[in-house]
C-alpha cells in the first residue's frame, strides 16, 4: 500500500493527540478491516446490578471489526465497573486479550510526569514560570522557556521523533518510524541525548508564541524532576503516586523491553528491504526512545485510579488543579485543547466537559484515559494492531462512539475526538 499510518502520524498526526492514540497504534501500516484470525466476541464483563452495557460491548467491538486485533475497556460511573475485552491476545489464538492486562501507554505518560512536576510546585520546589534553563544550567537552553512550557507544549522546541519545521517542512528524527524503527527498537537512549539531538535542530518558534506538540518537553521534564529532587523519576513516582494510590502495575521500566504479565501481543506492519509486507511481534521494545514522554507500562485499573483521584483533588491543590486543566489559547482544537499535561474536551451540552491524555509506544499499542471533571466517571483502555490493514479515517468515528457510550449514554454527535 501507499503511506504507512506512522508516515502520516509523522506528517500531521503525531502531534494530533486527538488520533494519535489510535493512528500509532497500528504504527507501521495501515491496518484494514480484514478478517484476522481472532476470536472477536465480547468477553463477559463485571457489571455492577447486573448490568451488561451493550452499547459498550457494541462500541468494542467496532474495533475489533475494523481491523484492531485486541480491545480492553475498562469504565467506572454511576452504574460500578465494567470491564471488558474483544479480539485475540495473540495472533492465532482464540483466547481474548486479558481485560486488566499490561500494555506500553505511550504518551499517557505525560500526565503522570505533569502531576508529579505540579506536586513539586505545591512544596515550592519548582517555579511553574521560572526558567527551566535555571534548573537544568547545563543544556544552555533558551532562557525564556519556563517550566509551564514545557507542560503545555508552547517551549517550541524541536520533537526529537521528528518534528515540522517553521515553514511546514517534514524533519526527521532519531528512528521513530517504520523499518527504521523495528531495526533499533532495543537501543537504549538517554534522556540527556534525546535532549540534545533535539536542541540540535532548530526551534520551532520564539518560546511562548505558539503550541506544538513535543516529546522533548516531557523529557526535560523528568529532567527537572530528578535534578530537583535528587532521586529518579521511577522512586519519586512510586513515592507520590504508585504507593499512595497502590498502583499494582504501573511501571517506568528503563531498559526493560518485557511486558509483565498477563499481556496481550501488539504487532508492527512494516515493507521490508524488497518492498514485501511483513508484520513482526513488538510486544517487546525498549521506549527509552521516549523517555519522560512516553515509556510507562500501566493497566486499564491503574489508569482509571490515577486519574480519577487526579481529577477528584487527591493528588494537587485545588489551584494547581485548575491551572492543569486550563487550555493555552494556542492549542489547536483539531489536535485538541491542552493545558498542563492534559487534554480538554467538550463533548457538547448533553455530555458535558472530559479530560483525557491518549498515547501510544512507536509501535503496537495504544492507550485511551478519561475522566469528568470531578473523576466520577473515567474510561481507561488499550488496544493492540494485528497483522491487518486498518481503514484509517474510520477512527475518529471508532473512538467517539466509544467516549459517547462511557459518557453520553451512546449519544451520537461529532465530539472532539482530540487525545
Amino acid at each position: 500500500m501507499g503511506q504507512s499510518l506512522h508516515t502520516v502520524q509523522s506528517n500531521r498526526v503525531f502531534r494530533r493527540a486527538a488520533v494519535t492514540a489510535l493512528a500509532s497504534a497500528l504504527l507501521a501500516g495501515s491496518l484494514t478491516p480484514a478478517g484476522a484470525a481472532a476470536d472477536s466476541s465480547v468477553a463477559v464483563p463485571r457489571a455492577a446490578a447486573g448490568q451488561e452495557r451493550p452499547e459498550l460491548q457494541k462500541a468494542i467491538q467496532g474495533f475489533v471489526d475494523a481491523g484492531f486485533l485486541g480491545v480492553q475497556v475498562r469504565v467506572h460511573d454511576e452504574r460500578g465497573e465494567w470491564a471488558g475485552s474483544a479480539g485475540a491476545r495473540k495472533l492465532g489464538s482464540s483466547a481474548k486479550p486479558p481485560a486488566n492486562g499490561h500494555f506500553w501507554v505511550g504518551s499517557v505518560t505525560k500526565t503522570f510526569h505533569a502531576t508529579v512536576v505540579l506536586q513539586l510546585v505545591a512544596k515550592g520546589k519548582i517555579k511553574l514560570d521560572d526558567p527551566v534553563a535555571g534548573y537544568l544550567p547545563e543544556f544552555g537552553l533558551d532562557r525564556r522557556i519556563t517550566v509551564r512550557m514545557l507542560l503545555q507544549h508552547t517551549s517550541g522546541l524541536f520533537n526529537y521523533t521528528g518534528d515540522r519545521d517553521s515553514a511546514g517542512a517534514w524533519v526527521p528524527g532519531l528512528p521513530a518510524t517504520g523499518k527504521e524503527w523495528l531495526d533499533n527498537r532495543f537501543r537504549s537512549y538517554r534522556p540527556q541525548e534525546l535532549v540534545r539531538f533535539a536542541l540540535s535542530r532548530p526551534a520551532n518558534f520564539a518560546p511562548g508564541t505558539d503550541w506544538s506538540y513535543s516529546n522533548t518537553n516531557y523529557t526535560l521534564a523528568r529532567l527537572l524532576i530528578e535534578k530537583v529532587t535528587g532521586h529518579s523519576f521511577d522512586a519519586e513516582l512510586k513515592r507520590r503516586i504508585v504507593g499512595p494510590l497502590d498502583l499494582k502495575g504501573t511501571v517506568v521500566p528503563g531498559d526493560r523491553t518485557r511486558l509483565p504479565s498477563p499481556y496481550a501481543h501488539g504487532y508492527f506492519r512494516y515493507q521490508d528491504d524488497a518492498g514485501q509486507w511483513k508484520v513482526a511481534d513488538v510486544s517487546r521494545q525498549n521506549l527509552s526512545l521516549v523517555a519522560g514522554a512516553g515509556d510507562m507500562i500501566s493497566t486499564t485499573q491503574d489508569l482509571h485510579t490515577f486519574f480519577s483521584a487526579l481529577n477528584g483533588g487527591r493528588l494537587l491543590p485545588a489551584g494547581l488543579l485548575a491551572e492543569m486543566r486550563e487550555p493555552h489559547a494556542k492549542s489547536d482544537p483539531l489536535y485538541g485543547r491542552y493545558g498542563l499535561g492534559v487534554f480538554v474536551q467538550d463533548l457538547g451540552p448533553a455530555c458535558g466537559t472530559v479530560l483525557n491524555h491518549n498515547g501510544n509506544p512507536p509501535g503496537g499499542y495504544a492507550a485511551l484515559m478519561y475522566s469528568t471533571p470531578d473523576g466520577g466517571r473515567t474510561l481507561t483502555a488499550s488496544l493492540t494492531a494485528g497483522d491487518a490493514e486498518f481503514d484509517f479515517t474510520t477512527y475518529p468515528t471508532l473512538l467517539d462512539g466509544l467516549v459517547r457510550a462511557a459518557f453520553c449514554g451512546g449519544q451520537t454527535g461529532a465530539a472532539d475526538t482530540a487525545g
